[in-house]
């Protein structure tokens, strides 16, 4: 007898039941969402993990001189052409050429200064500070020249050099390598004191003789800020302050145009045909840049309009060309180089590199803001170039070698140099 497969048995559907616990709501942060608020704090932890590396100091101080370096450049050939070819036999690459010279006579001299053991740059402290007095001193004799005023010029030959740029790097040295030799006595006043602030203020005296207020107020920042470094009392501070201000209000006063300039810098428009006719055409320049700029070249405020187009007011070419983007980018460029010689700084255990580190930046930044402040139109217009990148040997010269101290700083941290030799015998 057979019997009939019934075949798979059919069971009949389950029914779906509603959930008992708590209702899933749309509230809950998705897979994606999750990820992208995670996302920087994984760029935070991996930037502060890059940063940690033995040579990211070094690299981030020739990036960032580089870069300016390369802008710098840029910049004065465009800024200068229009001048170099109405002054220059219609040559509009007069300027920059000669600009070109001077960055291949600096770069040798900043890679000389990074390879300097500490040993030979402090040996040359002294001698450093004593030719930069007698260059100053040299522009009281005939062989002074004035520009703009200001008789801070020195003619040698063919050659003309402004010794107080010379003077900004001799004063950062000689008062780092004096205050490294009196490291354990900077408790007592009088040795904080001397013999750095009489020096300096000798040094700032010749140079306000010369009737450059714009110099005068970095060296007396660079005063105040090696003051500050080792740990001068507050007070000391106010009176200094009061002093600087004073002494500016009064350099001001004995020149008519200086005086008109301290008027007026908050409102260039109020004499837009006279004084204020430079900061008004470096604010048109900066306002017609917008975002993205007008393109590299494309800029008008330096077809007659805007005064030093390619020495003082260099960044407002840079903004109408560049936009906000170049600015700012010029901006975290300088900040990067402080952030590193503070780095250095920090993690040194020589009194010199600490106290040569924070002078240098001292010098570069607050040189960098005045400028920036004078271009804005926020403090009257002195005359101060742009580090690295407006025209000029004389300022150039002494920035690049103070930059290849700072790099030969970096290289010679403990895990630096260790990872610099592993790669060379790799």
């Amino acid at each position: 007898m057979t019997t009939l497969d019934p075949g798979p048995s059919r069971t009949a559907p389950t029914r779906r039941t509603a959930p008992t616990g708590p209702v899933a709501t749309d509230t809950a942060p998705r897979p994606g969402l999750r990820a992208r608020l995670a996302a920087p704090v994984v760029w935070w932890r991996a930037l502060r993990a890059s940063l940690d590396r033995p040579l990211a100091v070094y690299y981030l101080l020739l990036g960032a001189s580089g870069l300016l370096l390369t802008i710098g450049l840029l910049m004065v050939l465009s800024a200068s052409s229009v001048y170099s070819y109405n002054v220059h036999d219609r040559d509009s690459y007069a300027v920059v050429t000669r600009q070109l010279l001077w960055v291949v006579i600096g770069l040798p001299c900043a890679f000389v200064a990074s390879r300097l053991p500490l040993r030979a740059i402090r040996l040359l402290a002294w001698p450093a500070l004593g030719v930069a007095v007698l260059l100053l001193a040299l522009t009281a004799t005939p062989l002074g020249t004035s520009v703009n005023g200001n008789t801070n010029w020195l003619a040698l030959g063919p050659l003309r050099v402004q010794p107080s740029e010379i003077a900004k790097l001799a004063v950062v040295l000689w008062a780092a390598h004096v205050y490294a030799l009196k490291e354990r006595r900077l408790g007592e006043l009088s040795h904080v004191l001397l013999p750095v602030a009489p020096v300096l203020l000798g040094v700032t005296g010749l140079v306000v003789w010369q009737r450059d207020l714009g110099t005068a107020l970095v060296l007396a920042a660079i005063l105040l800020g090696m003051l500050w470094v080792v740990g001068a009392p507050l007070r000391l501070f106010a009176i200094a302050f009061a002093a600087v201000a004073s002494v500016a209000l009064w350099l001001a006063s004995t020149s008519s145009e200086r005086r008109e300039r301290l008027l007026n810098f908050t409102d260039p428009f109020s004499d837009y045909h006279d004084a204020g006719w430079q900061p008004a055409h470096g604010l048109y320049a900066l306002s017609s840049g917008g975002v993205f700029g007008q393109g590299i070249g494309a800029s008008q405020q330096k077809w007659g309009y805007l005064p030093e187009a390619h020495t003082d007011y260099i960044f407002a070419v840079l903004g109408e060309e560049l936009g906000l983007v170049g600015t700012l980018l010029v901006l975290v460029l300088f900040a990067t180089i402080a952030f590193a010689a503070v780095r250095i700084a920090a993690a040194s255990t020589e009194p010199f590199v600490r106290y040569a580190c924070f002078g240098i930046v001292v010098w570069l930044l607050g040189q960098t803001l005045i400028n920036l402040g004078m271009v804005l139109a926020l403090l009257p217009v002195i005359g101060i170039p742009l580090p690295l990148v407006s025209y000029g040997g004389s300022a150039l010269l002494p920035s690049l070698v103070a930059l290849g101290l700072l790099i030969g700083f970096a290289r010679r941290q403990p895990e630096a140099a260790k990872a610099l030799a592993e790669r060379r015998r790799g």
